[in-house]
């Protein structure tokens, strides 16, 4: 499911959240916390304290998806709480859920559309 999200916009939640939290704790969370809507087509990540686990919560059609990821060696690059909430793109999403920096700098930079006359 998290593979067909490539247009969404993904918003990581700065510093730890208790991952105890289910679906409706983190909706509301989500919403009180971050002013945002839990049911608009956005990706919200929450980390824990020691980095090394994230629950990611999703709204699809009629209901939520609450997906877990842990890292067995290793920890997240999880930002610090400088501010609430982080908007990052679909290539750093895919870097965190990997383990690796949210600022990649030997990656390629994204190619924008461009119109051609």
């Amino acid at each position: 499911m998290i593979s067909e999200i490539s247009n969404r916009q993904v918003y990581l939640a700065c510093g730890s959240t208790d991952l105890r939290k289910s679906i409706d704790g983190l909706a509301v969370l989500v919403k009180e916390a971050f002013n945002l809507n839990p049911f608009s087509p956005c990706l919200f990540v929450f980390c824990n304290r020691k980095c090394d686990k994230l629950k990611i919560l999703q709204w699809e059609h009629n209901g939520f998806w609450l997906h877990y990821r842990r890292l067995e060696r290793g920890k997240f690059d999880w930002p610090t709480v400088n501010s609430n909430i982080v908007n990052i793109g679909y290539r750093e999403f895919r870097w965190l859920l990997d383990g690796l920096s949210l600022n990649q700098s030997r990656a390629h930079k994204a190619v924008k559309e461009r119109t051609i006359l």
